[in-house]
C-alpha cells in the first residue's frame, strides 16, 4: 500500500524508515556508526519514499537528478525515472570515461576528489536536485554542488535520507542551496 503524497514529512513515516535502518558500530573504523540502508531499500517503503520525493519535485521544474557516488545512485536513478528526467552521476576521480570537471574536498585525513562529465547537462541553466544517502561533514556534497555550478547548472535542492546533525554538514549546504533531510540523527 502506498503512502499519501508528502508522507515522507510525517513523523510516522520517518519513524518507519528510521526503524529499518541498521546501525553498525565501529564500522569502517572504531568510533564510527555506519548507517546501513540496505534494510530500508529492500522493502516496499522504499517505493513509497521515491513516490513521495517525486511528488515533491514534480512542480519544481527539475531537469536532472544528480546522484553522488555510490549510494546516491540508489535514490537518484529511480527518482529520475519516476520524474521522467535525466540522471547524472557524480563519481570518484578516474571513474568517468569522457571529459570531466573535478573538485577536490578535504577529509579528516587528506583530500578526495569527485568528477562529473563536462557535457552532463543539456540546455541552458539546467535545474538539478542533488541526492545522497547521508550528509555528515558536507565535503562531498559541497564539492558536488560546486561541480554542478561550474559546468553551468543550478542546484535547486540537496536531498539526503540521513543528516548526521552533530557533524554540521547540512548547515554548510544551507548556505548555498535549499536542503531536505528526511532523518536527523546524532553521530
Amino acid at each position: 500500500m502506498h503512502k499519501p503524497v508528502q508522507s515522507i514529512f510525517s513523523q510516522s513515516f520517518r519513524d518507519e524508515i528510521s526503524q529499518l535502518i541498521r546501525n553498525i558500530p565501529d564500522y569502517p573504523k572504531p568510533g564510527i556508526i555506519f548507517r546501513d540502508i540496505t534494510t530500508f531499500i529492500n522493502t516496499p517503503l522504499f517505493g513509497d519514499f521515491i513516490d513521495s520525493l517525486k511528488e515533491r519535485y514534480m512542480s519544481m521544474n527539475i531537469d536532472y537528478i544528480v546522484g553522488i557516488e555510490s549510494r546516491g545512485f540508489i535514490f537518484g536513478a529511480p527518482l529520475a525515472c519516476a520524474l521522467n528526467i535525466g540522471f547524472v552521476p557524480i563519481r570518484k576521480k578516474g571513474k568517468l570515461p569522457f571529459a570531466t570537471a573535478s573538485e577536490k574536498y578535504s577529509l579528516e585525513y587528506g583530500f578526495d576528489e569527485v568528477e562529473i562529465h563536462t557535457d552532463a547537462f543539456r540546455g541552458a541553466k539546467a535545474r538539478v536536485v542533488v541526492i545522497d544517502d547521508v550528509i555528515a561533514t558536507g565535503g562531498t556534497a559541497l564539492a558536488s554542488i560546486k561541480l554542478i555550478e561550474n559546468i553551468g547548472a543550478e542546484c535547486v535542492e540537496a536531498c539526503f535520507l540521513l543528516n548526521i546533525d552533530s557533524l554540521g554538514g547540512i548547515e554548510k549546504i544551507k548556505n548555498i542551496t535549499q536542503t531536505l533531510s528526511i532523518l536527523d540523527v546524532g553521530d
